[in-house]
């Protein structure tokens, strides 16, 4: 599999995402469902936490990936919705950095929403990852 980025401007990877990726030679696709902080037992963890569920949720879309023997590295995109864009940004190195050190930058849409499914949870991560 090749992953090229295309980025007709500088400023996206400087914050972090292409604007498109180039997948071309890839055999799987892997389309995630949102991953919240939800405890293996299915119960949201970390009430009004943003970092840590972010980092929770970002440990289940791992989790995900690594059952379809993937990693965040395989990761093409990315949506990330919150009920606090404000926050989100407050604690977006949290992110950054696990992707950076996978080595990724897969396209990113962040969308601020009135609720999530259920109402504690702040921050839900939707990808999709070839390999």
């Amino acid at each position: 599999m090749e992953k090229t980025a295309v980025n007709p401007w500088a400023w996206s990877g400087e914050m972090g995402y292409n604007q498109g990726e180039i997948v071309s030679g890839h055999t799987r696709t892997l389309y995630c469902a949102g991953q919240t902080a939800m405890s293996a037992k299915g119960e949201p963890q970390h009430a009004g936490d943003m970092a840590a569920q972010l980092a929770l949720s970002l440990d289940n879309l791992e989790a995900v990936l690594a059952e379809a023997g993937m990693s965040l590295s395989n990761l093409v995109r990315l949506n990330v919705y919150t009920t606090d864009a404000d926050g989100l940004f407050e604690h977006y190195g949290v992110l950054a950095s696990r992707l950076g050190a996978a080595g990724v930058a897969p396209p990113t849409t962040m969308l601020e929403v009135s609720r999530l499914a259920i109402p504690v949870l702040m921050v839900e991560l939707e990808g999709t990852a070839t390999a």
